[in-house]
């Protein structure tokens, strides 16, 4: 237990311990007690930005960048709706994003307040989870929860509501610690499966994409492409995970994809599809392959069990 203190105060407290460094919004006064807690704490560097879909994208692309979910924080209403595009980019992206939201009071609720929206209906679809916290001494718990959710399995955003009335509760929760990924691995019948469908391919063809990537996974991507004398291409919008100056680059396979690289996709006899998504833009449309049994060989390596098949 912590000393007491008003429920916007313990979110940012909470926000603290998972990391976060930076918050990317717009300012709303139903959400007001978490600004206060901002400005006091002085420990989270706050961007307020002139739009909602800016801050949202904003956050977006920090955590496209580092790994980690980035944080926007919006008003209710317009507020919410203006930063959905930012949302449904991370979530086509497998980004790790939190969008912190704010609500009518409880007891307003159902009502047709002001500016309400039931966001659990609007936000359903494209994030991975959405909630309210209706309790203040909850509030850690939904922070550790969203963390842990917007990073584990495919990455992607997390929709937080906040009743302004919760956020000005007194309460003496304490801030729950870091949230942490446990990663899972192949096993070892896995991996000699794949190096003797690697050894038998006559035109072997990798194709990478996908959320969570950083230098070091790149590099170790391209060490791996070299020592198997494999053609790489890279999926939509992540055209930066391997060197495209590199011998074994052969191009994006995503809008417009070349005739022969759509050829190389079609003719191969292994595709090694790496965190990408077998989605719309990666196989011109699902022309490329045949799902869910494809014509080529195919070892589909992604964090979300949901996109194997499909």
């Amino acid at each position: 237990m912590g000393e007491e203190r008003i429920g916007g105060h313990l979110l940012v407290e909470a926000l603290k311990a998972q990391g976060v460094e930076i918050a990317f919004g717009v300012p709303g006064e139903s959400y007001l007690a978490v600004i206060d807690g901002l400005h006091d704490a002085n420990s989270v560097k706050t961007v307020m930005c002139r739009q909602e879909g800016g801050a949202a994208m904003m956050a977006e692309a920090h955590g496209k960048i580092t790994g980690r979910p980035g944080l926007c924080m919006v008003t209710r209403g317009p507020g919410a709706t203006n930063a959905s595009a930012g949302v449904h980019i991370a979530f086509q992206d497998s980004t790790p994003m939190v969008l912190l939201v704010g609500q009518v009071a409880r007891d307003q609720a159902e009502r047709e307040a002001f500016q309400e929206i039931d966001y659990r209906r609007m936000y359903g679809q494209m994030a991975k989870w959405v909630a309210e916290i209706d309790i203040a001494d909850r509030i850690p718990e939904y922070i550790s929860r969203a963390f842990h959710t917007a990073m584990a399995g495919r990455p992607g955003p997390v929709v937080l509501a906040l009743p302004e009335d919760m956020l000005r509760d007194a309460t003496t929760t304490a801030a729950a610690d870091i949230a942490h990924v446990v990663e899972a691995h192949p096993g070892a019948e896995d991996m000699a499966r794949l190096r003797a469908m690697l050894a038998a391919a006559e035109r072997p063809l990798a194709i990478v994409g996908g959320g969570a990537w950083d230098a070091q996974t790149s590099a170790d991507f391209q060490a791996f492409a070299e020592a198997n004398g494999l053609p790489v291409g890279t999926s939509f919008r992540c055209q930066d995970y391997f060197d495209n100056r590199h011998p074994n680059y052969v191009g994006h396979v995503g809008i417009g994809v070349s005739p022969t690289l759509g050829g190389m996709v079609r003719d191969a006899d292994l595709l090694l599809v790496v965190g990408a998504r077998m989605g719309e833009m990666t196989t011109s449309g699902y022309e490329l392959l045949d799902i869910p049994s494809p014509r080529q060989k195919l070892v589909h390596v992604h964090p979300g069990a949901e996109e194997l098949g499909r």
